[in-house]
């Protein structure tokens, strides 16, 4: 594994040198995987001949979709058939020389392939493997099926939200994936940790990785309340506050922050009421003191209410939608957005949310088309010409592009 420098001009990515087998699927393992490809790592994706199922879901051009490229730029791609012997074959040998192998199949299937850890760390013992999965890998729930809706709802998350919707007795629809980009996140630690110790044990592990306690980490407050018997005091909600022509968010989240907030609205003296002068007693009275806010607010436009709450340093945001967001000068001046290439033309996808000042973190540029490396990989295991041409005849083992 190559290690960045740190001179200025003469950086690589952090995980240069690193090779990644990635038979993971949908969204938290790509995105996982995804990250590591980022940061330098070589990702090889091993798919059916079908193709991940995320290569069909829209927005589709020329029947390329922007959202598998969105979690999947920089991987090469290598069909296997992965219920043939042969199949499990090259597995195997791909598995001798990587360093990390992601996958979030239901538990117990890598097992049946004889492709688990236990099979596979025998003759690899420096591998790192990754498994994720909605419960874990053993327990009662762990061979449930599993998706971020289900595990919204099973972790609490849910009706934790709810309970801060005025009014409101029904759970939410579920649009917006967050159990799958937070366990990603997070196999992603776990496999950077598991690499640094490799580095000092010479030896592999396995990393189970559940989506359900990934949540759960969401539920900061609610975890610590839910274990006591007294009911948790309601704690102000920041929420929208309504302009002359849209709604704005405030965040009250300091004293500086309200005295501040009470010169911007005209009531400096609110400071000293006794109802809300301090924070335990303004919890107790925040309708009143939102109602009042929104008295001010209501008479200006959202750009003046944004201004003027900028020059007070009280934090604050317009609602905007995903197009506004990506609009932002401060997306360029990061450089927050890549410009990808597959066959349906270009679009953009999000680097990582980081910068490194002694290595580079960008996504790659092309999209690889389904089993372009088929042919390439089968040669790097040392198949002669005769079994790489059976392998050829076969359409679930057949090189694409």
């Amino acid at each position: 594994m190559t290690i960045a420098g740190n001179d200025e001009g003469n950086l690589t990515k952090s995980f240069a040198g690193l090779r990644v087998l990635d038979f993971s699927t949908t969204i938290a393992g790509p995105h996982c995987t995804r990250m590591l490809a980022d940061m330098g790592a070589e990702v090889i994706k091993i798919e059916t001949a079908e193709g991940e199922t995320m290569r069909t879901r829209p927005p589709l051009r020329a029947g390329c979709s922007t959202t598998f490229g969105q979690l999947n730029v920089g991987k090469k791609s290598v069909v296997l058939d992965l219920k043939s012997p042969s199949g499990i074959e090259v597995v195997r040998r791909l598995v001798a020389g990587a360093d990390v192998l992601v996958e979030n199949f239901r538990p117990g299937v890598m097992r049946r392939l004889k492709l688990d850890y236990a099979s596979l760390g025998e003759f690899n013992p420096k591998l790192v493997y990754c498994s994720i999965s909605g419960y874990g890998q053993t327990g009662p729930s762990a061979e449930l099926p599993a998706y971020a809706p289900v595990i919204h709802a099973a972790s609490g998350y849910e009706m934790a939200h709810l309970a801060y919707q005025p009014g409101r007795s029904r759970p939410d629809y579920c649009g917006i994936y967050h159990a799958d980009v937070l366990t990603g996140v997070y196999a992603f630690g776990a496999v950077s940790a598991a690499l640094y110790q490799r580095a000092a044990s010479g030896r592999g592990q396995h990393i189970d990785v559940s989506m359900l306690e990934s949540m759960l980490s969401l539920t900061l407050n609610e975890l610590q309340w839910s274990q006591f018997e007294v009911k948790a005091p309601q704690r102000p909600m920041f929420g929208p506050i309504e302009t002359s022509d849209g709604y704005v968010m405030v965040a009250i989240a300091s004293e500086k922050t309200f005295q501040s907030l009470m010169q911007v609205i005209g009531h400096p003296e609110w400071v000293s009421d006794p109802r809300i002068a301090k924070y335990a007693d303004r919890r107790e009275h925040w309708g009143s003191l939102m109602d009042g806010v929104e008295a001010w607010s209501r008479a200006v436009t959202t750009e003046k209410c944004l201004v003027a709450l900028n020059d007070h340093g009280v934090p604050s945001s317009a609602y905007r939608t995903v197009s506004e967001a990506l609009r932002d000068p401060q997306l360029a001046h990061r450089g927050a957005l890549a410009e990808v290439e597959d066959g349906g033309g270009t679009f953009k996808v999000l680097n990582l949310p980081f910068r490194m000042s002694g290595a580079t973190v960008s996504a790659a540029r092309r999209m690889s088309t389904l089993g372009e490396h088929t042919l390439a990989f089968l040669k790097e295991t040392g198949l002669s010409e005769d079994e790489i041409a059976g392998f050829a005849g076969k359409p679930s083992m057949a090189a694409r592009g």
